[in-house]
């Protein structure tokens, strides 16, 4: 039978608490209870978790300490069997779909650190631990598109960070590349680039530009170091009329040949642009429009008001924004506003009709 270990408090005398004495069993979820003022606060958090936290530091170097300050000894006698401890405070809810319980207590926080620091990345293809890419992996990969194929080499210098970025765009001009992708956007970097320094940007060099053809491979692999050497071992394959391809210094699947970005605690976030579902975008659901909500009554057309949603209604045609869109939704896919809706035969996923996307997207 396993051992009962306990933290055993001896003379308790902290705040209210009068010389009180008990053992605490280990490994355990373990409630206290009591009347308002009886104790219950001075015991969990001024007694056995002042202590926890004050063995903590003690365990840290001296270099670290001094950064941290000196924590004081709780008042009580003796204390044995005590783990370093954190503590959660009671916070009011908050009905933001954004927070959790792991945020609000901040328990989330320590988790994103553990699994950056300590978790072994694996190929979402295949499943196998994911290792380090050299240079020549990279360019057998890249010799391994189809030739004449047309690549950019782009060094992501700035992924999701708020700034101008002005000092960044005039070094690298000096250091002679010609062009920047921002956002998506390509500009010349001999023309003013002015971003919005609230909005976070994502910014990557463009340091080379290729056709996949054999000869190609010295110059290519002084290329990649260049882009390695500029974005921490990062670098984004951009492929003309494909998807761009992602390397990484850090970790790649030989086997597939998936590579992914360094694991860090935003890669672990709901709440950032890395780390968030791509589905939902960490909110835990997805909104999407009920046709038959829409439009309950499918004998009628666009004319005589068959979208039932606040701002479609076409009243008023000579003035309605929302009848423009639906007059050039109708030219674009040559039908009548004057045809009973459930007689349109437009393409869609879900039978002759559907509303495009784009139209669907617009409130």
């Amino acid at each position: 039978m396993k051992e009962r270990k306990y933290i055993k408090i001896k003379g308790a005398n902290e705040h209210n608490l009068k010389n009180v004495s008990l053992d605490i069993p280990r490994d355990e979820f373990v409630v206290l209870t009591g009347l308002s003022g009886s104790g219950k606060s001075s015991l969990a958090f001024d007694t056995i978790f002042a202590e926890g936290q004050r063995r903590y530091m003690e365990s840290l170097s001296s270099y670290a300490r001094q950064f941290l300050g000196q924590m004081e000894k709780p008042n009580v006698e003796h204390m044995e069997g005590m783990p370093p401890a954190i503590s959660i405070d009671q916070k009011s809810t908050n009905h933001n779909p954004r927070s959790t319980v792991g945020t609000v207590t901040e328990i989330y926080d320590y988790m994103r650190l553990l699994y950056a620091r300590c978790g072994v990345p694996h190929c979402p293809n295949c499943g196998k631990p994911i290792s380090k890419q050299t240079v020549d992996q990279m360019v057998d990969a890249i010799m391994a598109l189809p030739e004449r194929t047309k690549i950019q080499l782009l060094a992501p210098v700035v992924r999701g960070r708020k700034g101008t970025h002005e000092k960044l765009f005039e070094k690298a001009k000096k250091s002679g590349y010609v062009r920047v992708n921002v956002d998506g956007n390509v500009y010349d970097l001999s023309e003013e680039i002015k971003l919005d320094k609230n909005i976070k940007h994502n910014i990557e060099i463009v340091v080379d530009r290729l056709v996949v053809k054999e000869g190609i491979e010295k110059r290519l692999t002084d290329s990649i170091e260049a882009v390695l050497k500029l974005a921490d071992g990062l670098m984004i394959v951009d492929v003309i009329d494909g998807e761009p391809i992602r390397f990484s210094e850090g970790f790649s699947c030989p086997d597939c040949g998936i590579s992914i970005d360094e694991v860090e605690p935003r890669s672990f976030s709901f709440n950032n642009p890395f780390g968030a579902c791509p589905e939902c975008f960490g909110l835990g659901y997805k909104m999407e429009f009920d046709e038959d909500l829409m439009i309950p009554d499918k004998s009628l057309s666009f004319n005589q008001g068959a979208v039932q949603v606040m701002g479609w209604q076409s009243s008023n045609k000579s003035t309605s924004f929302a009848h423009a869109l639906l007059e050039a939704l109708a030219k674009e896919y040559d039908f009548s506003l004057d045809t009973p809706f459930g007689r349109c035969a437009l393409p869609g996923p879900k039978g002759p009709w559907r509303l495009p996307y784009s139209f669907r997207g617009i409130n």
